[in-house]
């Protein structure tokens, strides 16, 4: 009802301002002719010719009419410099202040409904630096003031912010023309007051304050660097310290841009994907899933087979798939994209220098425009009593002992209720092992939604998994994990304890912490990725916030490009849509928001299911187990907030949704596209169905259902 009621008032303004033709009055003839009758009335009465003057000056600026130039005219010849400028300038405040708020009220809600996600770099932009962007647009008079004043409504910039730079910004203007209205006789048009050189001050003038902010900026450098003597040549663009995905990556790009780059590496190309983390344990899943299935065969119209598991050749397997791999990140192919790849420890010794101890003998320094840290993450071991005894394994360290092993371990304490833990109980168990997982949080799976964490737990209890979550890990004794859980002791004999409670950013033994740049569990970079100092960036698990491979290689591509062209242009990373997956059977894949994250918000949104018993591929295949979560916003858009796939290969069908979020595409356009028949793709088009059966036009239904009986007679 307000709403209405703005509206109504702007339209009255408005419709009286060409009902009566007004406007004749306010041309430069008008203006004119009316300050000659003004001037009279004005020296009989100064304080209601003021106060009219100011109603109509807010008036026409509120409601965006022409006029407000020559009205500016009128009151220096009215008025004078002085009280003419004071007048104008609080009046057109007030009138700007007046569209603004008009323009926020009435359409920033439905314009953010609608393009949200598009809004918030700008929004953030403008929290970050919306003085001056209104400054600028303010002395720029380029820009139609009533146009800055409706847009700058739609942003989140602050009411008194938007006041007092909007003054401020319309002042040195308003003193022009109110001084050219004391000539008023003379001017003959506009243009001579807002001649090429006015204009031309005008953009220098909104300018300024960015130029001012440059020079902090580079007197901010100049502190950062004092102390450090800057070499005059340099030996490499870049340095990339790390060859994991990120280092991979950052060299990558280094080197197809034609810049000299330096890959430095102290132990396995590929970092701990390759070697230790994504793609060995997901050989070793697909050695268990097979295992499963043979056990399983009667779900499929087979005779069921208890499989025989010869271990060491199960990771002598996993062993084969990391070395066909490790030619895509090898030293070989790297060096013949133009990198040069030294294998050694490297220490940052001064903002530009890099000294690496190789792994072949001796020293070698380099001197480098810019560093990429791309150090990566190890496991987190927490401080159990015993644990140092115990011959714990770890994500890294596994799978050497697993290689020794004719058989899977037959007891396996996994102490960890992540993506991590979750993923290996469940292959080890179906290897043969007997698994007990610990979680000292009340689900597994904790970040995910209580449904998701719900059937993670259902899923390896399914496979013999006892999973005791509410357990904290208390000691280790005699090969026995005893973890306490509700006041009461719980003992768990192991023959092998994993340890996979998290991972933490290797942040120590590379200079970082000689040459002060700042770290809080992960390397602290602006979002640009660079560190206090601005030709050091830092990609990957050491930079956070999330550790996954392709994030890390996401992040790579902005580091390396702000750190070689930053000079022309920066970049912000983007995380807007991250992708995560859980490499269970079915796995559990997720993008954007989930229902807590949208609770833990206070974002209002509706939630649209649908489950993978009714898809006709997932029944041909038994592979019936999940369902498809979209969450859209509460009122009936089709906008795609954030979307869970629990089930066969949720890691492929996730992308779907990546791909939507990423270019702006709803539940509409996904349902209207062809999805191959039959196939488990389809699943996410009938959970598109499904949201738009729920906002059906019943109404107009139920008209059309009057047609169809009028047509049958």
């Amino acid at each position: 009802m307000k709403k209405l009621a703005i509206l109504a008032a702007l339209a009255a303004v408005v419709a009286g301002y060409f009902v009566f033709d007004l406007g004749q009055y306010l041309t430069l003839a008008g203006i004119k002719a009316g300050v000659a009758q003004w001037e009279a009335f004005y020296a009989a009465n100064p304080v209601a010719v003021l106060a009219g003057f100011f109603a109509v000056y807010v008036a026409v600026t509120a409601a965006s009419l022409p006029g407000a130039a020559l009205m500016t005219l009128a009151a220096g010849a009215l008025f004078g410099v002085v009280t003419g400028t004071v007048l104008v300038s609080f009046a057109s405040t007030a009138g700007a202040s007046l569209a603004f708020l008009s323009s926020r009220y009435v359409l920033r809600d439905s314009i953010e409904a609608r393009f949200g996600e598009r809004l918030k770099a700008i929004n953030a932009g403008v929290e970050r630096d919306g003085a001056f962007y209104l400054f600028t647009l303010r002395m720029i008079p380029a820009f139609p003031f009533f146009v800055v004043n409706l847009v700058m409504g739609l942003t989140r910039i602050r009411v008194t912010t938007y006041v007092w730079v909007s003054q401020l910004g319309m002042l040195l203007g308003t003193i022009v023309y109110v001084n050219a209205g004391t000539q008023l006789a003379r001017i003959e048009s506009l243009s001579g007051i807002a001649s090429p050189e006015v204009l031309g001050s005008f953009v220098l003038l909104g300018l300024a304050p960015w130029l001012a902010k440059l020079a902090v900026g580079a007197l901010q450098r100049r502190k950062v660097y004092a102390g450090f003597t800057r070499p005059k040549k340099f030996d490499r663009n870049l340095v990339v310290i790390g060859a994991g995905s990120a280092g991979l990556v950052s060299a990558y790009i280094a080197a197809t841009v034609k810049a000299k780059v330096t890959l430095i590496e102290a132990k396995e190309m590929g970092g701990d994907c390759l070697n230790t983390g994504c793609v060995p344990s997901k050989a070793l899943i697909k050695s268990a899933k097979v295992a499963s299935t043979m056990r399983h065969a009667d779900r499929y119209g087979l005779a069921p087979a208890e499989p025989q598991v010869p271990f060491r050749q199960v990771i002598a397997r996993v062993r084969e798939a990391v070395k066909a791999i490790e030619p895509h990140d090898s030293v070989e192919r790297y060096e013949g994209l133009g990198v040069d790849v030294v294998k050694g420890y490297a220490k940052v010794i001064d903002p530009w220098t890099v000294e690496i101890a190789r792994n072949a003998g001796g020293t070698q320094r380099l001197t480098t425009r810019s560093i990429v840290i791309a150090t990566g993450a190890e496991p987190v071991v927490p401080p159990i009593p015993g644990i140092e005894a115990s011959g714990y394994l770890t994500s890294e360290t596994m799978w050497e002992a697993f290689a020794q092993m004719d058989a899977a371990p037959a007891r396996v304490a996994v102490l960890g209720g992540g993506p991590i833990g979750c993923e290996l109980a469940q292959a080890l168990a179906r290897l043969g092992s007997q698994v007990t997982q610990v979680e000292m949080a009340d689900a597994l799976l904790a970040r995910e939604d209580a449904d998701v964490s719900a059937l993670a737990r259902a899923v390896l209890a399914a496979d013999g998994v006892r999973v005791l979550t509410g357990h904290t890990a208390a000691r280790i004794e005699d090969r026995v994990l005893v973890a306490t859980h509700a006041g009461d002791e719980v003992r768990i004999p192991f023959d092998t304890l994993i340890v996979a409670v998290g991972r933490k950013a290797r942040l120590t033994g590379f200079g970082l912490e000689d040459l002060g740049v700042e770290t809080d569990k992960t390397v602290v970079t602006d979002a640009f990725l660079a560190t206090k100092f601005p030709n050091i960036f830092a990609a990957g698990d050491v930079a956070g916030p999330y550790q996954f491979t392709h994030t890390a290689s996401h992040q790579a591509w902005y580091a390396s490009v702000n750190a070689l062209f930053g000079q022309f242009r920066k970049f912000k990373a983007d995380y807007r849509v991250i992708p995560a997956v859980t490499f269970l059977d079915p796995e559990f894949a997720r993008v954007g928001l989930t229902e807590r994250e949208a609770a833990e918000q206070g974002i209002a949104v509706e939630v649209t299911r649908y489950e993978l018993d009714d898809l006709d591929r997932a029944i041909a295949e038994s592979e019936t187990k999940g369902f498809v979560k979209v969450l859209t916003p509460a009122g009936g858009k089709d906008t795609i907030l954030g979307a869970t796939i629990i089930g066969a290969h949720a890691g492929e069908l996730i992308a779907e949704y990546v791909l939507a979020m990423k270019h702006g595409i709803g539940l509409n356009k996904i349902l209207g596209t062809i999805h191959a028949y039959p196939t488990l793709a389809e699943a996410n088009k009938f959970a598109a169905g499904n949201w738009k059966k729920a906002h059906k036009p019943e109404g107009l239904l139920k008209w059309v259902e009057r047609y169809h009986a009028w047509r049958r007679g």
